[in-house]
């Protein structure tokens, strides 16, 4: 079974465990600028998943991981809006970038309600990063990000109340806060084993 027909397969079946939902649940209310990430799953025999480092200037998430996206823009779907952020970040073709489809849209605290697009992408692309918002791009194997056992629940302290949030080390590269909360909501959809 190919890799894009193995993911829209599993993507059929309910998720045993609840997804999360997002940030700040009690303020729900405050979560509506629409925006759309792309998960490519790079086409190999030990698939990836592409990943950005925003810059350290950038007003929201400086210097985190990141899925490339962004905003919807007007007249635009999750899907458009996903593969035009992938083009512009990353140069990504999207004729290299074959959909498996939208997954659980997520709620972030900076307002966003984000809708992961996953995508299969053929592997070795040529990518380069936009020299104004990426200051790095990775690819992070999926079997170690979708493992239970390599997203750790942590919390801190944020505008003086406990938050709790999900962080997944690869290396040197910390994938937490919104971008790990979709990878987890990903790997109780997907199931991956």
């Amino acid at each position: 079974m190919s890799l894009i027909d193995r993911l829209r397969e599993a993507l059929t079946q309910p998720s045993v465990l609840p997804l999360l939902e997002g940030d700040l649940p009690e303020e729900r209310a405050l979560a509506s600028v629409p925006a759309a990430v792309l998960v490519g799953i790079t086409d190999r025999p030990d698939p990836g998943v592409i990943l950005t480092v925003r810059r350290e200037h950038m007003r929201t998430h400086a210097g985190q991981v990141a899925f490339p996206g962004g905003r919807i823009d007007p007249g635009e779907n999750s899907v458009e809006a996903a593969l035009r952020e992938a083009w512009e970040e990353l140069g990504l073709d999207p004729g290299a970038a074959e959909i498996v489809g939208a997954i659980d849209p997520y709620r972030t605290v900076t307002g966003y309600v984000v809708t992961p697009v996953l995508a299969v992408v053929q592997p070795d692309q040529p990518l380069s990063p936009h020299e104004h918002e990426v200051a790095d791009w990775f690819e992070a194997p999926l079997g170690f990000v979708l493992d239970p056992t390599n997203q750790q629940y942590k919390s801190a302290l944020f505008q003086g109340r406990e938050r709790h949030y999900y962080e997944i080390m690869w290396g040197e590269r910390r994938i937490w806060g919104a971008t790990a909360s979709m990878i987890v909501n990903l790997s109780r959809r997907l199931q991956w084993n």
